[in-house]
């Protein structure tokens, strides 16, 4: 059995089962100090998004299809549920459906012709599976992780609060993620685009929430409003 696992063409597999391990350890060893690994790694998330540089000037792309790359980009990421679980999570789901179904499609060809397929071929299926598991448990993560239910937040409650421009450019019809912070100090990552379709606001920008469009929220500049209220 332990020569099937350290073969070839299930070594991609089983590095990556290994790496899980190893993050999850990691991550139960710094939560029980109180410095999750989780947390550390979100709290750099800002920062990294800056240094890729997903909101470079697009505006002579205007009119071409890749100019919206950025809010495509964005829209991919909040299908891999990030921003609604943490990031370091969503990587160890990753590892394990990689994992198991690299290993799985190599075991089924075993037992089906005898041999495996070539590790590139079984790579490309092992990702093909792997996304939509990422996907379906980062949702259940999502909606079951432990919660202190007086910290329970209407979304309607978000109008009026400021959010932060975190990744893409928000623009009318491409919205771009934002992050806020509530009343009880729960950090919440939405999608927000301009109220105004002539206005439009980069990466680092505060906004203020001023309706909402089944999930994405509308947005006014909030520079020199009074209705700022930060959170």
């Amino acid at each position: 059995m332990v020569e099937y696992f350290l073969s070839p063409g299930n070594t991609p597999f089983t590095v990556a089962l290994g790496l899980m391990v190893v993050m999850t350890v990691i991550e139960i060893i710094s939560a029980s100090l109180g410095m999750g690994l989780s947390e550390m790694v979100d709290s750099f998330l800002p920062e990294l998004d800056a240094d890729v540089d997903v909101d470079m000037d697009m505006d002579g792309l205007d009119g071409v299809d890749g100019g919206s790359a950025p809010g495509s980009l964005v829209q991919l990421l909040a299908w891999f549920r990030v921003g609604e679980v943490p990031v370091v999570m969503l990587f160890i789901v990753f590892l394990t459906g990689f994992g198991m179904s690299g290993l799985a499609v190599q075991y089924l060809m075993h037992q089906i012709v005898g041999f495996g397929l070539p590790t590139v071929v079984a790579v490309v299926i092992a990702l093909a599976a792997s996304a939509p598991t990422v996907r379906f448990c980062g949702g259940l993560l999502g909606k079951y992780m432990p919660q202190d239910e007086t910290y329970a937040v209407s979304e309607k409650s978000f109008q009026g609060m400021v959010a932060t421009l975190t990744l893409g450019t928000a623009k009318a019809g491409k919205p771009a993620q934002a992050k806020l912070r509530d009343k009880h100090g729960q950090t919440h990552y939405i999608m927000v685009e301009p109220d105004n379709p002539a206005e439009s606001f980069e990466q680092g920008e505060k906004t203020i929430i001023v309706d909402q469009a089944g999930a994405i929220y509308k947005v006014i500049d909030a520079s020199g409003s009074a209705m700022t209220d930060e959170r």
